[in-house]
């Protein structure tokens, strides 16, 4: 079948995110790591792990209270160069647009129509809807899309936590317990990573996230409010002499699945062909979820175009 893939962003990859800082920095700002409970990624995995794209991280994070870092077992897999590097490998060869918004779709006789932000028009006999869900409701109530009610019911119960994210160039050197994190979901700010210590880094860059209930609170906070209390995180780890050279502030809205879709995808009522799609599906959330949703996705459609 013909596909072609319209994505919103500048590069492929959503929450795979990985930002350049300064002269050799990089900084994993989205998804940190994944990891894998399933037979299905643990084979790609395999290949990816053949291929030296993705290695292990480690197992486990300390919380902040002990310098011992406490592991269940199972790997935490990162990505040479970044999480985004997953993403750009996984879409290789393929016919994708980006730095494109769907603007509107309406359903025709064969299938769909979208328009875009460039103001072109694009016909497919069915469609794939990934977005995050108050992203893709939004885009079907302005297209005048009607769904049965209790798809729209199913849907509306998905619930995305937001993120404040810091990028933090540091002055200096810091020490945080192997392999260069803290994990501690009791804490506002949850997570501080040394993207040196994991790899993918010539420059000492810090990742913070806060949790979702601290963002969500904290949002519309001036952004020097934010980043004081991303830094007050990061401060306890630097070495003597460190400082924070320069912060930089990430928001992510819809960040972490909270309350998910049981299934992997939802195949809509009474319309043409359309599937929804994403890390909210399943149950799962985070990267497995995205990538399981996805070929649930894909089979379901190749299904549903046979009728």
């Amino acid at each position: 079948m013909s596909v072609g893939l319209i994505e919103s962003g500048r590069s492929v990859g959503g929450r795979l995110a990985t930002r350049r800082v300064g002269d050799g920095g990089l900084a994993d700002h989205g998804a940190q790591f994944f990891t894998v409970r399933g037979e299905t990624l643990q084979k790609h995995v395999e290949k990816w792990l053949a291929l030296d794209l993705v290695y292990i991280w480690g197992t486990g994070w300390s919380d902040g209270s002990v310098k011992r870092t406490a592991g269940d077992g199972h790997p935490r897999y990162a990505t040479r160069g970044g999480m985004n590097k997953l993403a750009k490998h996984l879409a290789g060869g393929l016919d994708i647009m980006l730095d494109r918004r769907i603007l509107s779709l309406r359903q025709t006789a064969d299938g769909w129509t979208l328009e875009d932000s460039e103001g072109d028009m694009h016909e497919g006999a069915g469609l794939i809807l990934t977005p995050p869900m108050p992203e893709t409701l939004a885009l079907l109530a302005r297209s005048g899309v009607d769904l049965h009610a209790e798809d729209l019911a199913d849907l509306r119960r998905i619930r995305f936590g937001p993120c404040l994210c810091g990028i933090h160039e540091i002055d200096g050197e810091v020490e945080l317990p192997e392999p260069g994190a803290v994990q501690n979901f009791q804490s506002d700010i949850y997570w501080v990573a040394d993207n040196e210590a994991k790899g993918i880094s010539q420059m000492t860059i810090v990742t913070s996230h806060a949790n979702a209930k601290f963002s969500r609170q904290n949002w519309d906070a001036s952004e020097e409010d934010i980043v004081r209390e991303l830094e007050s995180a990061v401060l306890p780890y630097l070495c003597a002499g460190a400082k924070i050279a320069h912060t930089q502030l990430k928001k992510w809205r819809h960040s972490v699945p909270l309350t998910t879709h049981p299934h992997e995808c939802l195949l809509a009522r009474d319309l043409p062909p359309l599937v929804f799609a994403g890390d909210a599906f399943g149950g799962r959330g985070r990267v497995e979820g995205a990538f399981m949703s996805g070929i649930a996705a894909g089979k379901t459609m190749v299904d549903a175009l046979k009728l």
